[in-house]
C-alpha cells in the first residue's frame, strides 16, 4: 500500500530522478540561482539545504559526503569557498522560490529558486 508516502517521484525512476536532482543542485550552486518548474524546485530544495548545512562544517568527512552526493569537486569546492560562508550565521533555509508565471507550452508553473542573502 503506498499510505503517507511523501516522495514525489517527477514521473522518473529511482536513477533519473537521482541524476535530476544532482544536476538541479549542482546548477543551483556554481550560479547561484535556477529557473526550472515548481514541483522539481520543492524536490531540489530540501537536498540544498541538507547540502549547505553539511558544507557549514568544512571537514575531511563533510567534503567527502559533499562529493558522494555530487560528484563534481567545482561544485563542492564552490559551496565550501562561497556559499556556505554566506550562510555561516542562519540556521536554515538557505534558499527561497519565487513564482515567475506559467510556462507558454504546457503550463507548467515555474519559479526561480535562488539564495538568501
Amino acid at each position: 500500500m503506498r499510505h503517507q508516502k511523501s516522495i514525489k517521484n517527477l514521473d522518473r525512476n529511482h536513477a533519473a530522478r537521482a541524476a535530476l536532482l544532482r544536476t538541479q543542485a549542482i546548477s543551483l550552486i556554481m550560479h547561484g540561482h535556477m529557473r526550472t518548474t515548481k514541483a522539481k524546485a520543492q524536490s531540489t530544495r530540501p537536498l540544498v539545504e541538507r547540502l549547505i548545512t553539511r558544507a557549514k562544517r568544512n571537514t575531511e568527512s563533510s567534503r567527502r559526503y559533499l562529493l558522494s552526493r555530487l560528484d563534481n569537486v567545482p561544485a563542492v569546492n564552490h559551496l565550501i569557498a562561497v556559499v556556505a560562508p554566506m550562510m555561516k550565521d542562519r540556521k536554515g533555509g538557505y534558499t527561497r522560490m519565487t513564482k515567475l508565471g506559467f510556462r507558454k507550452g504546457d503550463g507548467a508553473e515555474l519559479v526561480q529558486i535562488d539564495f538568501v542573502k
